[in-house]
């Protein structure tokens, strides 16, 4: 008997180990792990590498919200809640109320795949079920927590915008650099780097997409939003410009690569 306490005491205690040391990564704030889904664990790669933004598509299928990038690829037991919602809420509550501990806020971008309003109002009502740990709004007023839900892909703005509760922002575009909204209600400006940038990280960047890079993080920072980029080129030269222009999430598939080039510049 006590041979098998012992023994049911060391792994406890080695489970501890485990989970203390993963809590124990460094959070890189800039970090955005890029359709996360498609890593081996979902979620978890890109928080033992640090990262502090994940991404995850969604379609409503059958009245569930299966995460997955194309529709024929959805699997039943893939819900956002299995994959996401469900293991932040574990990791936060044994974690005294934060992703990382003692760590700064998480960002997870939801982008849906199908109809917008129909997918919304499901994961509006999901989402309300995890309101103790997310960043919501109530009349206008924000009450913080340690995870932000940000709504890219089909958005509906105008439902959105009309909800006296909400447990979501919108992600905008750069067009919505001068927007008069709200940024509780539109907290983040992200957009395709090939729509705006001709550079790929060859040699230098011209001045002109140097300056344009800027000014735009600094228009979006001025009205407290924080930016993003998607399909920027993988490489060190780009992701130096993106730091020099203060970009607040770095997107990338590559959750190795990034982790160590910004763990580099600490």
């Amino acid at each position: 008997m006590i041979k098998h306490c012992i023994t049911a005491l060391l792994f406890l205690l080695s489970l501890t180990a485990i989970s203390c040391c993963a809590f124990a990564v460094e959070p890189l704030v800039k970090a955005h792990a890029h359709n996360d889904y498609e890593h081996d664990r979902p979620l978890l790669d890109a928080l033992d590498h640090g990262f502090c933004g994940v991404e995850a598509d969604i379609f409503l299928v059958e009245g569930r919200l299966l995460v997955a990038h194309n529709r024929k690829d959805v699997q039943q037991n893939r819900t956002l809640q299995s994959l996401y919602l469900n293991p932040l809420k574990e990791r936060i509550a044994a974690n005294n109320g934060r992703v990382y501990s003692a760590g700064p806020r998480v960002t997870l971008l939801i982008d849906l795949k199908s109809e917008a309003e129909s997918t919304y109002l499901a994961l509006h009502d999901v989402l309300a079920q995890y309101a103790d740990m997310l960043t919501t709004v109530d009349q206008g007023k924000v009450k913080p927590g340690p995870l932000l839900v940000v709504i890219s892909g089909n958005r509906p703005r105008k439902l959105m915008a009309s909800q006296k509760v909400r447990y979501a922002g919108i992600d905008g575009r750069l067009n919505d650099l001068e927007s008069s909204d709200a940024f509780h209600l539109l907290p983040m400006i992200s957009d395709n780097w090939n729509r705006h940038f001709r550079w790929r990280g060859v040699g230098e960047m011209p001045d002109l997409e140097r300056k344009k890079l800027h000014s735009a993080v600094r228009r979006a920072h001025d009205a407290g939003r924080v930016v993003r980029f998607w399909a920027t080129p993988e490489n060190e030269n780009v992701w130096r410009e993106l730091l020099s222009a203060e970009v607040d999430l770095i997107n990338t598939d590559d959750l190795d690569g990034l982790q160590k080039f910004l763990l580099s510049k600490r």
